[in-house]
């Protein structure tokens, strides 16, 4: 009886092997399908930049990334503008946002491409709801370089795909070795291995490019960059941080909170704007940082006349200052400074403010500047991609992916590398591809009004970490982080890019 039963058990598991194996072969088929082929979506336009007519070529679409075995990983959404007419020796420009979860919609649709989401420019007005504005932006440095918009994994229609997860690419380094193998693929692609290749990136997006800049260099596929082109640089992040305990951000924020005072009608009233802030720029390397490292040591004269000096920079009252120890955080500064009118300053842009629902609150409940333009630029490109460049995709273009705030790894070094908590600080990064690249040259951007990434920590940054003065081009803007919102200031950076781009050594030097 038992023999008969093991008989029967044996028959069925021979019976059953095939359809096993069916069920299994099923499954690895499905794996395979999981993997959709890549998509594109070509578009032939026209326009006038910097009074030249330019016919191009859109194309929309994914690029796939692969690991070491040949296995794709990721799908980057690039939006790429070619001139019809082939130019030999024609600059590409790579242009991201930051974040990180950021796509690169702020520089497409607010400085870059041919197409512009209009918004106030003197900060006096929201965005408000829909209709918006989208109009051609005749500044857009189309006529002397191709751009490639970059949305990095998580953003945009950007996702991961095969066995990887989007969490992969959230960090430091693997983000920024996405990038790089995008813009190897891209350039393999195109056939553009001789052309002079540019970055352009904004906020984190310039520590993406610092990190990028370098990680180009090797691989055993060194790509050279003519140009950085850093827009509200955020290298080291010692500097942008406004942390208790953290001195030295103290320092930085300092002109910022000083110019924005002025701006509006707290402090300054008898100087111009740079003088005033060169003012707050020596208070605060020369009395302001010595008096903060005594601390408690600092004697009461010395630290009346330190209190007295803050608020005249900073509008503040005197007694506030004394009360937080001569140390006002920027948020403290922000929610501070209009308190006796109930309102807030923006973070992104200090002209910005806000009328909080919680007047007694220590900082700010949102950021004036965010809300003032957010709405405006994610309808704007939706409605680009999907009437001008025919983009028909179901999934939603993700402008900006809060999600992966607490999953992003900070991590400067691989996984298997020991590494203790600090400040984020790719500057050496920098400094070490202007030196294996004679014709590196950097453009650096910064607004006054940037409490994100204070001006004077840009100063701060790129005067140490071994940085070549020489190769760094210093600019400034009457307007915050995203001072192309400001269209004065949107007509003086994209003219100091094209100055950037036409007049570089690099271009100049071998026709």
């Amino acid at each position: 009886m038992k023999s008969r039963k093991n008989l029967i058990t044996v028959l069925i598991a021979f019976v059953a092997l095939p359809l096993i194996c069916q069920s299994s072969l099923a499954g690895k088929q499905a794996v395979e399908k999981t993997v959709p082929d890549p998509v594109s979506f070509v578009t032939q336009h026209q326009g006038n930049f910097n009074g030249k007519n330019v016919r191009y070529t859109v194309t929309a679409g994914e690029i796939f990334l692969t690991n070491d075995q040949g296995e794709p990983t990721a799908a980057i959404w690039s939006t790429a503008y070619t001139k019809d007419e082939v130019e030999s020796g024609r600059p590409v420009t790579f242009v991201f946002n930051g974040g990180p979860g950021s796509a690169s919609v702020w520089l497409h649709m607010g400085l870059f491409g041919p197409r512009r989401v209009k918004v106030a420019s003197e900060a006096n007005a929201d965005d408000g709801a829909a209709p918006y504005q989208l109009v051609p932006n005749p500044l857009s440095p189309l006529d002397i370089t191709d751009l490639v918009f970059i949305d990095p994994v998580g953003t945009g229609f950007s996702r991961a795909i095969g066995k990887s997860k989007d969490e992969d690419f959230w960090g430091l380094i693997p983000d920024a070795r996405s990038v790089a193998q995008f813009i190897r693929r891209w350039i393999t692609i195109h056939q553009r291995w001789n052309s002079p290749r540019y970055i352009a990136g904004e906020s984190f997006g310039t520590t993406r490019a610092a990190t990028v800049a370098d990680i180009l260099s090797g691989d055993g596929q060194d790509v050279a960059l003519n140009g950085l082109i850093l827009i509200s640089q955020a290298l080291d992040y010692t500097g942008s941080t406004p942390a208790h305990d953290n001195l030295i951000s103290y320092i930085t924020y300092l002109p910022t909170m000083a110019a924005t005072a002025r701006y509006h009608g707290r402090a300054g009233k008898d100087q111009s704007l740079e003088d005033f802030i060169e003012s707050a720029r020596e208070f605060a390397f020369n009395e302001y940082a010595p008096a903060l490292f005594k601390g408690s040591g600092l004697k009461n004269r010395e630290r009346k006349r330190i209190a007295e000096r803050l608020a005249h920079f900073t509008g503040l009252d005197e007694a506030y200052i004394l009360h937080a120890d001569l140390r006002v955080l920027s948020p403290r500064f922000r929610k501070e400074l209009l308190r006796d009118k109930g309102l807030a300053v923006g973070r992104l842009d200090g002209r910005y403010l806000r009328d909080d629902i919680d007047d007694t609150a220590v900082r700010p409940e949102s950021d004036a500047a965010s809300d003032a333009i957010t709405s405006a630029y994610t309808a704007g490109i939706n409605l680009y991609l999907a009437t001008e460049l025919k983009v028909k995709i179901e999934r939603p273009y993700r402008t900006s992916n809060r999600s992966l705030g607490g999953k992003w790894s900070w991590r400067p070094v691989l996984d298997s590398q020991r590494w203790e908590p600090s400040y984020v600080n790719v500057a050496r990064r920098l400094s070490s591809a202007l030196r294996r690249n004679g014709d590196l040259r950097v453009l650096v951007a910064s607004g006054y009004y940037d409490f994100a990434t204070p001006f004077f920590d840009a100063e701060f940054t790129l005067s140490r970490h071994g940085i070549l003065p020489e190769r760094i081009m210093m600019k400034y803007y009457e307007a915050g982080h995203m001072m192309y919102v400001h269209e004065p200031d949107l007509k003086k950076l994209a003219a100091d890019i094209r100055i950037f781009l036409i007049s570089h050594p690099a271009r100049a030097d071998k026709k």
